[in-house]
């Protein structure tokens, strides 16, 4: 089975419209109130932007969870994702950029651009990706789709390459979820506060500083 969705969403609208990045706002308010962790790790207190033409990822999972580290001035802060999962994934022409305010002796912004992958024939290489995101617009097919399924559920008995929910992280996992044995994401475009991978090969590495903003999108 395929399915095709289009368009963007917002956090306020995730439960409303099922695309990429979108679970049910009761499972991630379970989650908050369970404290459960997306990244295995305490995240930045800066969301940054990703661009690419394609993913093209196996063994999709989604649930909804809770990234929790401290803002720019020290603070606790925790900010609700969609984690987004895939086995093993390919991503063309990948852009990422994160900007910092206000940098000490500067007194500007700066920003850090990376690319890779920028031939086609070399995309990036992915292997256990997850995605931390909080936004997220795209154009989406999907191969063999399963909506609502539970979040403990998610790794599929019959398929020994599959994955559930990260591992080292917490999520509820009475709920809500999906998954699909394929999702092919076209014209992405996402702010997210994590990404982790087993093995992450970038392809036609290039990073840049810039004074002042310039993000990916």
């Amino acid at each position: 089975m395929s399915s095709q969705v289009r368009g963007g969403t917002r956090w306020k609208r995730f439960a409303l419209v099922m695309v990429p990045s979108v679970v049910a706002t009761a499972a991630v308010g379970v989650g908050l109130a369970q404290g459960a962790l997306a990244a295995s790790f305490s995240v930045s207190g800066q969301s940054f932007k990703v661009s690419t033409d394609k993913l093209d990822g196996h063994d999709f999972v989604q649930y909804g969870s809770v990234a929790v580290g401290k803002d720019l001035e020290g603070n606790k802060a925790a900010h609700p994702v969609a984690v987004s999962g895939f086995s093993s994934a390919t991503i063309t022409n990948m852009c990422q950029s994160v900007v910092t305010p206000k940098v000490p002796f500067i007194g500007k912004s700066v920003s850090l651009e990376l690319t890779a992958g920028t031939n086609p024939d070399r995309p990036v290489e992915a292997t256990n990706l997850y995605l931390d995101v909080a936004q997220l617009d795209a154009d989406a097919d999907f191969e063999n789709i399963d909506i609502g399924v539970a979040a403990g559920s998610l790794k599929k008995e019959n398929n020994p390459n599959g994955i559930g929910i990260q591992p080292g992280t917490e999520a509820n996992k009475s709920g809500f979820a999906q998954r699909a044995d394929r999702a092919v994401l076209t014209k992405v475009k996402q702010t997210a506060w994590a990404t982790t991978a087993g093995t992450f090969k970038l392809s036609d590495l290039k990073l840049k500083l810039h004074t002042g903003v310039k993000e990916c999108f």
